[in-house]
């Protein structure tokens, strides 16, 4: 039986789509494209046929504009003036499926010679009224699908613009290998947010056939592209964004609701899978309905209030106004055409049981008001969720979670078992972190439980997972080992620092014990070494007198700490709170305390996290819930947890960021395994753990061992690429490497884990990663014109590299292997793969010099077990301070000053800008000569930052 061909598979694709109402339409190039289009337009719309004046002003409307602009002209009209003075808005895509017109091509050939010496031809192309609006690439069966979703990235770096740049109106890409079908939304960068159609019950639908039988028909491509895509006003640059399936079905059954219900529901879609979106777009849907007053967004804390509203604003612009205080929510309340308001549960509760706020919003009583609750596992359970509901007669609720309360981990009030359920109705849709991590939406779990303790009396040693003292937590020599055990093992877990941790305990008292110990360790560490560089530690906890009721986890409780500045002050906490600030205002020059600014604080820390500028964030509930940043991919856990707060904890690491973080990380210290299992069955299904929890380290390694062995028998060592003549050989290369880099990304993050005593250590790992990034390169920069290479639609994934590989640092792990070389040729090959990253790495360019110059005059003189990296750091510290002297007497400049803008750029590691550097001059500057002068001081100024600051 022969397998079917990519030719094959495009025909029988187009003779379902005939089947499913699209019209076959040979289109070869552009101008067969721009006459089509005029004829569908007319068509469409129910004109004449349109004069060449008349379609001149259509087509100059239409071949204009970045991505995002097309896509906004796509859902606006556009008046036409006719030849005989009268005028007509003209539609080019409608809502009403039955008002437009579909058809299908295939192979439509675009002519880019111009720019790069090549045309291209597209698969399958589905046109809408004539405009190209759904590009769908397929690749024969057995053959990856990255590599049909990499040839959608050339074209759109090549072709797409070409022309009148009509293929700039894409809306959806669909890719398929007839055995796994994604779609996904123009501008989509990266594999990892491209998704699979499914079912109701998120069953993935992945064969072609099945896939378009559902997702391609003419109803639906049009209600996925005018009602389930998101155009990001606000992002940088703007964006389009695409539901995903789960999202939708709740969406759907939302509004369904709302129709045709009276009953409240809930969506219970797990941690990480994009509620914000979901919600944003049912009250979008919502706000178009003529009986319902308003739609409130409401959240459980001032710091989701400010997120929230962000996120629904950089959804459509302008479309909330952030609530600050009481008031300003009763006045929004109070203006009628103010449909959509997010605020958060506590000033609602205010604005609706005080008097003087409430006569404003009476009017609201008996009007339908629709309420989506953020978050309603922690919101919802007590006299304010009354409140609400005594308020709004005519109140509709609906709740998003991603850990319902189940009578599991429920509290009772008055012998009631508060469960979800009965505040909520209905469950309206289930989307749980086993169906989310099936389909990449969220990352796995690897859980280490760390910590053994001998009690005194016993025989044998006690695990951590029998341990449950209070005495022995609090034990302070316990405390230090951990704290020493999480410096030493930071970088491994973070992947030196390129990702940033959390660090949960149990009460204010313990994480003022820890901050104290990490301060003292981190002191002894630079005293014993000057080279290195200090954890970045910050804290945020609440002073209340009654701070720690609670703290720790119990029935899957987490107490959240409130935001609010508290009544009744703990003195003791408050002033260690007020010394870590002062800390945290001098490392980061800002100016807050633990009174009025102690919110600003907490937001200031919320995005130094995000902004990989914190390495580990100390917490004692605050930030365990709500808080979102990919590059958290480490949770050290030193507080019991159970149920919904254990999931919420843990989900803190899990969001989707690349291939280099393949799953978040958790480290335990305390009894927390059943706990896990336990949640994991809650809130998935009882088999959770096999999906949700990656694999234990040695299965792992004996995968990435199976996969060296195999890229051994293709290649036998670096060198033996250069003999890999075809490109067949050469594709088996780069999927062979790239299974090893994908094992070895995950395990860098077991502690246990030396990959020099592996098949493959770090320095032949290298030589085939230059080899493996050569060949990315050959492609990137091929100049074919006959024919484009097969290998230029691969995922090569170059993220998988270490990211040492171009840097510093890597280059000081090499020379301490010269300098530990045990012969003369095995330093000749490690200085030879130093000079040739140092020519090859563009990172390494402006330092250069200065690296050889070392190698000349210390490396020979360095014996075995002698530390390259504190040589280094003298000598870069002399090299530093002499080009800065050098660079101040050249320049005739104020060395002060010029002090305080190097201090600056450390502290916020950003390039300094030219009224920063305005009073570096030590002469007066002329006014005609004053911005040429500046511009060059500042252009040297960034260069000295550059060669001596970054990289390193």
């Amino acid at each position: 039986m022969t397998i079917q061909s990519e030719a094959q598979l495009e025909n029988e694709l187009i003779a379902q789509l005939n089947g499913l109402g699209y019209a076959n339409i040979t289109i070869k190039d552009e101008a067969a494209l721009l006459s089509n289009l005029k004829a569908q337009i007319e068509r469409a719309n129910a004109l004449p046929p349109l004069s060449n004046a008349e379609w001149k002003q259509v087509i100059s409307h239409l071949n204009s504009g970045t991505i995002f602009e097309r896509a906004q002209k796509l859902r606006d009209k556009f008046p036409v003036k006719f030849d005989d003075g009268s005028s007509k808005h003209i539609y080019f895509l409608s809502e009403q499926p039955q008002h437009n017109i579909y058809q299908v091509s295939n192979q439509i050939t675009v002519d880019h010679k111009a720019t790069n010496g090549r045309t291209s031809r597209f698969d399958v192309t589905l046109l809408v009224n004539g405009l190209p609006l759904v590009q769908i690439e397929l690749k024969r069966r057995g053959m990856e699908i990255g590599e049909a979703f990499h040839q959608t990235q050339r074209y759109s770096r090549e072709a797409y613009a070409s022309g009148q740049g009509l293929f700039q109106f894409i809306q959806l890409f669909v890719i398929s290998n007839g055995v796994n079908t994604r779609y996904y939304s123009n501008g989509t960068k990266n594999i990892e947010f491209t998704f699979p159609w499914a079912g109701i019950d998120n069953k993935p639908i992945n064969e072609v056939v099945d896939f378009a039988q559902v997702f391609l028909t003419p109803s639906h491509i049009t209600q996925m592209m005018t009602q389930y895509m998101v155009l990001l006003e606000t992002a940088n640059p703007p964006a389009l964004m695409v539901l995903r399936p789960y999202q939708i079905y709740a969406v759907q059954k939302i509004v369904a609701h709302v129709q045709n219900s009276q009953r409240n529901g809930y969506i219970w879609h797990t941690t990480g899978s994009g509620k914000t979106l979901t919600s944003f777009k049912a009250s979008q849907i919502i706000m178009q309905m003529p009986d319902v007053e308003k739609v409130l967004f409401v959240v459980d804390r001032n710091d989701l209030d400010t997120q929230t509203s962000r996120e629904f604003n950089a959804f459509k612009k302008d479309s909330v106004d952030s609530t600050t205080n009481t008031k300003t929510l009763v006045d929004q309340l109070d203006q009628r055409h103010d449909k959509l308001i997010v605020t958060t549960i506590q000033k609602l509760n205010k604005a609706i049981s005080t008097d003087r706020y409430a006569k404003h919003i009476q009017y609201l009583q008996d009007k339908k008001v629709v309420f989506i609750f953020d978050e309603c596992h922690r919101s919802q359970f007590g006299e304010t969720h009354r409140n609400i509901k005594k308020f709004f007669k005519n109140a509709q609720m609906f709740g998003f979670t991603g850990t319902p309360i189940f009578e599991e981990n429920s509290q009772s009030k008055a012998g009631l078992k508060l469960t979800t359920d009965h505040l909520f109705d209905d469950c309206l849709h289930k989307y749980v972190i086993v169906d989310a991590i099936r389909d990449r939406n969220v990352l796995q779990f690897q859980i280490d439980y760390r910590g053994k303790f001998t009690a005194k009396g016993m025989q044998t040693n006690e695990d951590v997972e029998a341990i449950n003292t209070q005495e022995l937590y609090d034990n302070p020599q316990r405390l230090n080992m951990i704290a020493n055990y999480i410096v030493d093992h930071h970088n491994i877990k973070t992947k030196q620092r390129k990702f940033t941790a959390m660090f949960c305990v149990s009460s204010v008292d313990m994480l003022t014990q820890y901050y104290d110990i990490f301060e003292k360790i981190q002191a002894e560490r630079q005293a014993e070494n000057t080279a290195y560089t200090p954890l970045t530690i910050a804290t945020i906890f609440s002073y209340g007198a009654n701070e720690a009721v609670n703290s720790d986890g119990q029935n899957g409780l987490i107490d959240e700490e409130s935001t609010d500045i508290p009544t009744q002050v703990n003195v003791s906490s408050r002033d260690k709170l007020d010394r870590y600030i002062a800390q945290y205002n001098t490392q980061f020059k800002t100016n807050f305390n633990s009174g009025d600014q102690f919110y600003a604080y907490y937001r200031d820390i919320a995005q130094k996290v995000k902004d990989q500028k914190i390495d580990i964030l100390l917490v004692v509930n605050m930030f365990l819930t709500g808080f979102d940043s990919k590059y958290l991919n480490t949770l050290y856990v030193d507080k019991n947890l159970k149920y919904h707060g254990l999931i919420q904890a843990f989900s803190r690491t899990n969001r989707v960021l690349n291939a280099d973080k393949p799953f978040g990380n958790i480290l335990c210290f305390r009894n927390l395994k059943q706990a896990t299992d336990e949640a994991l069955a809650l809130f998935s299904n009882k088999e959770a753990k096999k999906i949700v929890l990656i694999p234990a380290f040695e299965e792992i390694k004996k995968d990435y061992d199976l996969a060296v062995e195999k890229l051994l028998a293709l290649s036998s060592d670096y060198q033996a690429v250069d003999d890999l003549l075809t490109e067949d050989d050469q594709l088996a290369f780069i999927k062979a490497f790239r299974e090893v880099m994908r094992y070895n990304a995950q395990l860098e993050t077991f502690i246990e884990y030396d990959q020099d005593q592996t098949q493959l250590d770090k320095q032949a790992f290298a030589n085939f990663a230059s080899k493996y990034a050569d060949l990315c390169r050959e492609v990137k920069t091929s100049t074919q014109k006959d024919k484009v290479s097969v290998l230029s639609e691969v995922d090569f994934q170059l993220e998988l590299l270490h990211s040492d590989r171009v840097n510093v640092g890597y280059i000081l792990n090499l020379l301490q292997m010269v300098v530990n070389a045990k012969n003369a040729t095995q330093r000749q090959q490690y200085e030879a793969q130093i000079y040739d990253l140092l020519g090859g790495e563009v990172s390494l360019h402006n330092k250069q010099e200065l690296i050889k110059k070392f190698i000349e005059q210390n490396v020979p003189k360095m014996i075995n077990g002698q530390s390259v990296q504190q040589a280094f750091a003298q000598f870069w510290d002399v090299e530093k301070e002499n080009a800065y002297q050098q660079l101040c007497e050249q320049e005739n400049l104020k060395p002060d000053v010029m002090k305080s803008v190097l201090k600056q750029y450390e502290f916020t590691k950003r390039m300094p800008r030219k009224e920063e550097i305005s009073e570096l001059p030590n002469y007066k500057l002329g006014l005609f000569k004053r911005d040429g002068i500046l511009n060059d001081l500042l252009s040297k100024t960034q260069r000295f930052i550059e060669k001596f600051y970054l990289g390193l």
